[in-house]
């Protein structure tokens, strides 16, 4: 057996051996995956440039009793421009029965973005920030849960423009993540 298969095998049965031992546990690890479809506003000093964008993404988080925190990885993409975004996200949970409403925040940065027809000027590798809204479904009987939730995500002059002009972009989706916990 190559030891790369070895390792995965291994890394695999760890993870799928040791989800067990928590369930007295009030701490969930998970691990998921997010796909968007909404919008991107660009503010710029005399007009506004409004079009369609999605996202895709990347979530490795602790659910704990009232509060749910997550490290996140975001693709952004739009007809003017993409970027990339790191992200640190905190919710508080409402307790209900089988449906979870939450509200969360998160700050993170931007890095690795550009104009698409201007790949010369490219996005600040700055600060961001994000407000969450949405509804957990937790599925009884495999460890999955859905979220459905609105965001609205805000980048302070990401970019300098032309005469120093320095846009702000706001994107804003609805977003479903399938979480895998642990």
């Amino acid at each position: 057996m190559k030891l790369k298969t070895a390792g995965f095998l291994t890394a695999c049965s760890t993870l799928f051996l040791t989800a067990g031992a928590n369930a007295g546990l009030l701490i969930d690890p998970y691990i998921g995956v997010t796909v968007g479809a909404g919008g991107a506003a660009i503010f710029l000093q005399d007009q506004t440039v409004t079009e369609n964008a999605q996202s895709y993404g990347a979530v490795i988080g602790m659910d704990i009793p009232l509060f749910r925190i997550e490290a996140e990885y975001d693709y952004l993409n739009n007809n003017v421009l993409f970027m990339n975004t790191g992200m640190v996200n905190a919710y508080f949970k409402i307790p209900s029965a089988v449906i979870h409403p939450y509200i969360g925040v998160g700050a993170g940065i931007a890095f690795d973005g550009e104009l698409k027809e201007l790949s010369s000027i490219k996005t600040k590798d700055d600060m961001i920030y994000q407000g969450m809204l949405g509804l957990t479904f937790d599925l009884p009987v495999i460890p999955f849960n859905i979220d459905a939730e609105a965001r609205v995500l805000y980048f302070p002059d990401a970019y300098t423009a032309v005469a120093g002009n320095e846009p702000d972009i706001l994107h804003y989706d609805l977003r479903l993540k399938l979480r895998y916990v642990f």
